[in-house]
């Protein structure tokens, strides 16, 4: 194992608290809640269904706010792996150091250029279309977002802590909504009500693999769209004209990869979860894929997702050089144009 493994742990944990410092509260008060309450239950290992001690809760988030605000200024620390020791954002120089011992590392930014960093065990590494795969199981160290996940650094990073909270904060969130919807399908396909844990098992296996598929789409779709569209994206200032971006290239990979391995594979329950998670602004572009949903739902009729998909290669290709070309001719109107149209003006974005 690492020399000293406690101070590896200790030094990531450092980055994640000051990467928290500078950006947690730049979240809605209702999603810093709610984040702040899942990291809690992580900090202090407890069970997914244990409802949190609410006066420990509120002592705990105030003495975190006292912590940022006494190192926000502070500069990321480098990981004690070598004599002079290595930058935290050099992910493969470090995971080159600590995948040998069974320990993967994974950083870089996220969205709105906040910084991401996490220490984990090494479940699993594999190569999918040339793309490294890191699948990684019990978290040591990490900052308040965790992306089930990423790519980063060219490499995909799956962490499946993150996986398996995610979806049973959706069962929790669930059981108070109505049942006969796309997220209560896919928990009826895992067959949650009869044995939950096996259950939550088979959905995480299941819905880490939909997304290793996602980001193999990216993957795919960033050679289709060259060095162009990282460098415009991480130009962009207007947090709309980002999450407009970032929604295209969602359905540019999910229509290249994800939509049509699924159905392949039959894999319907990741289909509804699928569904489940189209909301927000990925749901106002793509109108035509839930209302296909709703006519599958009836007829079961793959062809017709299928061909969606097909057709979603070509126009979410089209859409998303339209965007770069807008911002590479024009860069502060090109902005201004994106952040109109992810503020309601969509124009001809959908399909």
């Amino acid at each position: 194992m690492v020399e000293n493994l406690s101070a590896l742990i200790d030094t990531v944990q450092k980055n994640c608290m000051i990467a928290d410092a500078r950006h947690a509260r730049d979240m809605t008060m209702c999603t810093f809640l709610l984040e702040m309450r899942e990291y809690f239950r992580w900090e202090m290992e407890l069970p997914y269904s244990a409802r949190l001690p609410k006066d420990e809760l509120g002592n705990w988030l105030n003495a975190r706010e006292s912590e940022w605000n006494a190192i926000e200024e502070e500069e990321f620390v480098p990981l004690p792996l070598s004599a002079s020791g290595i930058d935290p954002f050099e992910s493969d120089d470090i995971n080159r150091a600590l995948m040998p011992q069974g320990l993967v590392y994974s950083s870089g930014l996220g969205r709105f250029r906040k910084p991401h960093f996490v220490l984990a065990e090494l479940k699993r590494a594999e190569v999918r279309e040339g793309v490294q795969v890191l699948v990684a199981g019990c978290e040591y160290a990490r900052d308040l977002i965790a992306p089930p996940a990423a790519m980063r650094d060219g490499a995909i990073f799956l962490r499946m802590d993150a996986v398996r909270r995610l979806l049973w904060n959706k069962f929790e969130e669930w059981q108070w909504k109505e049942k006969d919807t796309a997220l209560g399908r896919a928990f009826a396909f895992y067959d949650f009500e009869r044995d939950l844990e096996r259950g939550l098992d088979r959905m995480s296996e299941s819905e880490s693999e939909a997304m290793i598929l996602h980001e193999v789409g990216e993957a795919r779709a960033e050679k289709l769209l060259g060095a162009d569209w990282n460098t415009m994206l991480g130009g962009l200032n207007a947090r709309h004209a980002e999450l407009l971006v970032r929604a295209v290239r969602d359905h540019l990979a999910d229509c290249l990869v994800t939509l049509p391995t699924l159905l392949q594979r039959e894999a319907y329950g990741s289909l509804h979860f699928y569904l489940a998670n189209l909301s927000g602004l990925r749901r106002a572009l793509f109108p035509a894929l839930p209302q296909c949903y709703e006519h599958w739902l009836v007829q079961r009729d793959d062809a017709a997702l299928a061909a969606l998909a097909q057709q979603g290669e070509t126009h979410w290709l089209e859409v998303a050089r339209h965007l770069m070309a807008q911002v590479h001719d024009d860069p502060e109107q090109g902005e201004a144009r994106l952040h109109a149209l992810a503020s309601g003006d969509l124009g001809g974005l959908k399909l």
